[in-house]
Order: C-alpha cells, then sequence, then structure tokens
C-alpha cells in the first residue's frame, strides 16, 4: 500500500482511540454503506479462508463472491504486513469461535 493521506492517517489515529466496540459500530456505520461493509467483512474472511489452506473458486462459491474478488483479496493477503493480518485473523477466529457457541 502506498503511504497514507494525512487524512487517512488522522481517521487510523481516530479508530484507534475509541473505547468500545459499539463506538467502533457507529463511526464504520457513518462512514462505509452497508455493501461497504460487507465487502470488508468478506475479505477478513477471505484471508481467513485462504490461509487455512481453502481454494480460491471454493471461497467464491461460499461466499458469494467473484473468482476476481477472492483474487484480488490473496494479492492483498501476500502483500501485506504477515503480522497485523495474524492479529486481525486470530481475532476474527476467536469471534466465529464465540459466536457458533451462542447459537
Amino acid at each position: 500500500m502506498t503511504t497514507p493521506n494525512p487524512a487517512y492517517k488522522s481517521l487510523l489515529g481516530h479508530l484507534a482511540h475509541l473505547s468500545c466496540d459499539k463506538e467502533i459500530d457507529a463511526v464504520l456505520s457513518a462512514l462505509l454503506t452497508d455493501k461497504e461493509q460487507q465487502d470488508i467483512a468478506n475479505r477478513v474472511r477471505i484471508f481467513d479462508l485462504l490461509q487455512q489452506g481453502v481454494t480460491q473458486r471454493v471461497i467464491s462459491q461460499q461466499l458469494g463472491v467473484g473468482i476476481a474478488t477472492v483474487s484480488r483479496g490473496a494479492r492483498a493477503l501476500q502483500q501485506q504486513d504477515a503480522t497485523a493480518i495474524d492479529k486481525l485473523l486470530a481475532t476474527h477466529r476467536q469471534q466465529e469461535a464465540a459466536n457458533s457457541k451462542i447459537e
């Protein structure tokens, strides 16, 4: 990714200082459409499934997204800091496990 512009850096700083999920949800709901929120959630799921070794074609079918979307996610996963993505996915997996226990 290119160097973030000052407005983006400012947004990251504001998000980092939010104290709870409710605040983060309120900000992201104000900034993003429902589709954009779903696209971001799907990107996280794509990362997770790719790291589990699921094929791009299966991910595309499972999530109901195009193969190009999955390929773009795979490319982004390769280009980003693995440590940050691993932390994101660890949190994602914990939340998925907690949600499955509730159901």
